[in-house]
């Protein structure tokens, strides 16, 4: 696909007609999509045409209601998830003092990565996900390389999530059923929150989202401060902890990296926004939210519970406790899950129907190919959780491998090939040089040294016997 094939969805002008819009794109359309095995005249086929103008009109109005807020919200909805439950036992890792930089500095280099990653949509409006941008800097290698990184990393992160449902469930219910049980309800859990194209219409689940994380994260806090007489009592490090191995440290350091991997989505949210150029309020505000929540997070738990904390941290807020935390987090762990199915979706279906009305998702066509897809996508995610005993190892490595490019070694790619204005050595780009440089290095060390954490975290469980069975009955947590 050449750069001039990409479909071009500008959302330059705001005062745009979308009546044009639906003109220009109508004789690429076929009737049968709206109107599938009728058989019409002369007469007809013009009204036809005027409805599939319509249609277009109306698809794409209803996917340009997204205003900066709104962005917001379906940001944090993507970005911050009961993994944020994980920073604790990382802080204990890597001891306070490093673990509070490490949060606060890669939470600002991720807010800068997320601003080349707007210019690039203001600058190229037709690109629509992440592999619009791979083709622009890579051509056709890149964009398939790019899609198929993208469509994979989040496929697993449903999967991720299909486990985590069940670890929930089984956690409240004391393990009452089959853990497939737990995970199959899971899945369609997520399967019918993903229904809606829209992600404007994902916002409005996004509020109890973020309640839901809030008090989950909250309750896990108060329950851990009262379990002790006084912070100073608590077996706490500022340092990290003797004996501490490469791999532990930096796998410690890629889960406060993939707290921050919000720029994956970022692509496909601003496609849907009404006034692009108000990103930047959207990103400062999840960058700073995220970074208070995280430092917060995980400050106050470790120094709470010291060098025991586990992961989740709800995990070591007692018996009961726990129970609750699981409960109050339960919509968070399927709205923050089921909008990585709405995003691959929207990504396999636009590049499947790109020239057809049935993109748009608003005739009788377009639900049934979107359903259809949605649901093949929740079930290869759920067959992928079950059938591979070492999946959260395999989601590390995944990780290390994608985030980083998504969230650091891409974005200072875009900005060297695709925004840079001048030479790189010129007085006003050397300090944009020197940072995008930082984040390429970033990039390539997560990239590197996050692949062999993970690996050696493999080996180690497969030689200690620590790897589940697939599709096991067991407890999962």
């Amino acid at each position: 696909m050449d750069h001039d094939q990409i479909n071009n969805q500008s959302r330059g002008a705001e005062g745009k007609d979308t009546k044009s819009d639906g003109a220009a794109v109508a004789p690429q359309f076929s009737r049968d999509a709206v109107f599938p095995g009728e058989v019409v005249g002369e007469v007809t086929d013009l009204n036809h045409q005027d409805l599939e103008k319509q249609k277009a009109a109306q698809g794409s109005a209803h996917f340009h209601r997204l205003g900066w807020k709104r962005l917001t919200v379906v940001l944090i909805v993507e970005a911050i998830a009961l993994g944020s439950l994980s920073l604790p036992a990382a802080f204990a890792t890597l001891g306070m003092v490093p673990g509070v930089i490490l949060c606060i500095s890669l939470g600002l280099i991720a807010i800068y990565t997320s601003d080349v990653v707007g210019q690039v949509k203001l600058k190229f409006p037709h690109v629509s996900h992440y592999a619009d941008a791979g083709q622009l800097m890579m051509g056709r290698f890149g964009y398939e390389l790019v899609g198929a990184m993208f469509a994979l990393q989040l496929t697993f992160l449903v999967s991720s999530h299909t486990l985590t449902g069940a670890i929930a469930f089984g956690n409240i219910t004391n393990n009452g059923a089959c853990s497939i049980v737990f995970a199959v309800v899971s899945a369609i859990i997520l399967l019918i929150l993903a229904i809606p194209p829209s992600f404007a219409e994902v916002a409005i689940l996004g509020y109890i989202d973020f309640v839901s994380i809030i008090l989950a994260i909250g309750i896990t806090i108060i329950a851990t401060g009262i379990n002790k007489d006084t912070i100073t009592t608590a077996a706490w490090s500022a340092w990290p902890r003797d004996g501490l191995t490469f791999a532990e440290a930096f796998i410690a350091i890629t889960n406060i990296v993939f707290a921050y991997s919000f720029a994956i989505c970022q692509f496909s949210f601003m496609d849907e926004m009404h006034t692009p150029s108000d990103y930047k309020k959207s990103i400062w505000a999840l960058g700073l939210i995220e970074i208070f929540i995280y430092t917060l997070t995980g400050a106050l738990i470790y120094a709470f519970v010291g060098q025991d904390v586990q992961s989740p941290a709800l995990l070591s807020a007692g018996h009961t406790i726990s129970k609750i935390a699981f409960g109050v987090g339960l919509p968070v762990i399927f709205i923050s899950g089921s909008i990585n199915t709405t995003v691959v979706g929207r990504y396999i279906h636009g590049r499947m129907y790109k020239d057809s009305i049935i993109r748009f998702i608003n005739t009788k066509m377009g639900w049934i190919t979107w359903l259809t897809l949605i649901t093949v996508i929740t079930v290869l995610a759920f067959i992928i959780a079950e059938a591979i005993p070492f999946f959260s190892e395999l989601l590390s490595i995944s990780s290390s491998l994608f985030i980083s490019g998504f969230t650091f070694y891409f974005p200072a790619m875009m900005w060297f090939m695709l925004i840079r204005e001048g030479s790189p050595f010129a007085t006003h780009n050397l300090w944009k040089t020197a940072l995008n440089g930082l984040c390429f290095v970033i990039g390539m060390i997560v990239l590197v040294c996050g692949t062999y954490a993970s690996i050696v975290e493999i080996a180690h469980k497969f030689k200690t016997g620590a790897i589940s069975s697939p599709f096991t009955c067991a407890a999962l947590a």
